[in-house]
């Protein structure tokens, strides 16, 4: 059967796999568009993503040491309601209101923030309560942005306060941050830190290591903050998609870039390697073939050399079909990108850049997913470096006749330990002789949080056997309770 799917040019589907979309606010598309607008928009995005086959989202929820959500350390974001400092009205809490339609669509919500921006470009009034206005000393200005210092160890505690809050308030899957560390070098400017380099340079000789070490020790700082509050909440990186060129470093991908390491400080490898993160994005927004920045060649270096925690691609879906495939002329790049996906051993999942853009189906980019990529519901990856125990099995397995139709019911495990409590389930389908095996991703019908299956009922003379296995947070999965249904 294997072999005719591919035939057919139809992928083989993983049974784990991060399948994400970034939803952003900060270019505007939500700005003053108003809460009922503005959840109806997300529905529609939700729903359709959903068909795609995504299952988690990472939602934008503090592009500029503002909020869009309730907060008592930071202001409401302008890009919610048009004025930072501004509730949203009627009122509602974005990410708590994201968090329950997520879960009820069986997706994880990763709240996304952007650690040491304070004031984007087109920000001009800012709230009392914003950072800038109340520590003016803890920021500097660059290229027509503020940025918190990250040369100040107070800013590295204000940032995990902020993490802290979040995680500890909201039933979060994931804190997310992108590539915004030190600030994208611009022509002509430097980065205004002498004075903290000569209060805290820890005998630190080289300016470019100093910086290195301020944004390691948040790192650092940030992982120990989020799982202390929540051992199960991940915590993922995006970074820029060029670690090092090879003409800086032996080590380096074959690339002519700006450099993470070099020119945002930002020594991913080394937060991967210390475990001081749970998956990592970077952001490959290239295509195959680009003479400066080659997507083949990058996917094949972080494959190589960022195994040690899951790692996803950053893909942009716009970029992608407008490319045309070196190899075939006919057609955009999506295929390619993802048969390199299925080729690389630690290539873990996608996340889609942007969501809107799937949504909008671009180039059929969605429907591609939906009918090949992605056409199969998917667990998370597997993190058992975080904790290993699972849930024990469902309980009471059984079909029932409803005024709904013919449904399959079962009871959750019990478990006190957040370890042992079931947040999903994972149905499978099986043919009458058939040999259950759960590690066949083809099988699964349905990833959800209920405890009940609509059933397909037809005349009642085909037997099926139906197994259900239980989910912890980390999607760690429960033995398998199985029932043989006539449908």
């Amino acid at each position: 059967m294997m072999a005719a799917l591919v035939a057919a040019g139809v992928m083989a589907q993983p049974k784990r796999e991060f399948r994400g979309a970034w939803i952003q606010c900060v270019n505007g598309q939500f700005q003053g568009m108003g809460t009922q607008k503005m959840q109806q928009t997300l529905s529609y995005q939700l729903d359709e993503l959903r068909r795609d086959g995504v299952n988690a989202i990472i939602f934008q929820v503090r592009p500029e040491c503002d909020a869009l959500y309730e907060s008592q350390i930071e202001p409401w974001s302008r890009f919610l309601t048009g004025r930072q400092g501004q509730a949203p009205s009627p009122y509602w809490d974005p990410l708590q209101w994201m968090i329950e339609e997520c879960h009820r669509r069986g997706m994880e919500l990763h709240a996304w923030i952007n650690p040491y921006r304070a004031r984007t470009k087109t920000t001009t009034l800012l709230a009392p309560n914003h950072i800038k206005i109340r520590k003016p000393q803890n920021c500097f200005e660059y290229d027509g942005l503020t940025i918190l210092n990250p040369g100040i160890p107070e800013n590295r505690d204000y940032i995990c306060e902020v993490a802290r809050d979040i995680v500890t308030r909201y039933d979060v899957d994931g804190i997310h941050m992108d590539d915004y560390f030190y600030p994208y070098p611009a022509a002509g400017q430097q980065i205004p830190d002498e004075e903290q380099y000569r209060m805290y340079n820890n005998g630190i000789r080289d300016r470019g290591d100093w910086r290195r070490y301020n944004v390691n020790l948040f790192i650092e700082q940030f992982y120990k903050t989020v799982h202390e509050a929540k051992p199960w909440v991940k915590v993922g990186i995006s970074p820029f998609g060029i670690y090092r060129n090879k003409r800086s470093n032996s080590i380096g991908s074959n690339t002519n870039g700006l450099q993470n390491y070099d020119d945002l400080y930002a020594d991913v490898l080394l937060w991967m390697n210390n475990g001081w993160m749970d998956y990592c994005v970077p952001q490959l927004y290239w295509e195959i073939g680009h003479k400066a920045a080659d997507y083949d060649t990058l996917i094949r270096w972080w494959n190589h050399y960022a195994s040690k925690r899951p790692l996803y691609i950053g893909e942009d879906v716009e970029r992608t079909v407008k490319a045309t495939d070196p190899r075939n002329p006919s057609q955009h790049q999506q295929p390619a990108k993802y048969q390199l996906h299925r080729e690389m051993e630690n290539v873990k999942g996608t996340v889609l850049w942007y969501a809107k853009a799937a949504v909008d189906n671009v180039g059929n980019y969605g429907t591609l997913l939906r009918n090949n990529y992605w056409r199969t519901p998917a667990l998370q990856p597997d993190m058992s470096f975080i904790d290993k125990k699972t849930t024990k099995k469902v309980r009471s397995l059984k079909p029932v006749w409803t005024s709904d139709g013919y449904m399959l019911f079962w009871t959750a495990p019990k478990g006190k330990t957040w370890q042992k409590k079931a947040v999903s389930y994972v149905v499978y389908r099986f043919n009458k002789g058939e040999k259950v095996n759960i590690d066949d991703a083809t099988k699964i019908v349905a990833v959800t949080p209920n405890t009940f299956y609509p059933l397909p009922y037809a005349d009642g003379k085909q037997k099926y056997t139906y197994v259900v296995t239980a989910l912890n947070r980390l999607h760690n999965e429960s033995k398998v309770r199985k029932k043989t249904v006539k449908l």
